[in-house]
C-alpha cells in the first residue's frame, strides 16, 4: 500500500517536472469595459494571438411580474483552430429567443423533404381541435 502511494507520487512529481516548459502568457492587446447606470453594458478584448470577443447588452421591461427585466444581449467572437481556420460566431440572446449563434462552422440541418413540408403545412392550415374534456361517451 505505501508503496504503490510512493509510486503514484513520483509519478505525478515526474509529470509535473515534466510540464516545466510552460508558454509565455498571451498579451491582451486591447480591451474595454462599460457599465451604465441604465444596467446596459458593453465589454471587448482582442489578444495578440488574434482572439477578438465582444458583446454589448440592455435591459428589457418584460410581461413576467416574477422577472420584470430581462438581459438582452448581442455579441461576437473569433479565434484561429488548430488548422488555420478563422472561426466567427455572432449572436443574440434574450429572455424570448434564448441564445442564437451564427457562424459558418456550425453544423446546419438537411433540408426537410418536400413530402413532409407538404404535410406540416397542410397540418398548419388546419383548424385548432377541440379540447378534450376528459369525458367518455
Amino acid at each position: 500500500m505505501f508503496c504503490s502511494q510512493v509510486t503514484i507520487i513520483f509519478i505525478f512529481i515526474s509529470y509535473v517536472v515534466s510540464q516545466g516548459n510552460t508558454p509565455e502568457p498571451i498579451k491582451i492587446v486591447s480591451q474595454s469595459n462599460e457599465i451604465s447606470p441604465d444596467g446596459g453594458y458593453e465589454w471587448s478584448f482582442e489578444a495578440a494571438n488574434g482572439i477578438k470577443a465582444e458583446e454589448k447588452g440592455s435591459l428589457k421591461k418584460t410581461n413576467d411580474p416574477e422577472n420584470p427585466e430581462a438581459i438582452v444581449a448581442q455579441g461576437s467572437f473569433s479565434y484561429t483552430d488548430l488548422e488555420g481556420n478563422v472561426i466567427s460566431l455572432t449572436y443574440t440572446a434574450d429572455d424570448e429567443g434564448g441564445f442564437q449563434p451564427q457562424g459558418a462552422h456550425l453544423p446546419t440541418a438537411p433540408p426537410i423533404p418536400p413530402s413532409i413540408q407538404k404535410a406540416l403545412d397542410w397540418i398548419a392550415s388546419q383548424p385548432p381541435a377541440a379540447e378534450n374534456t376528459g369525458k367518455r361517451k
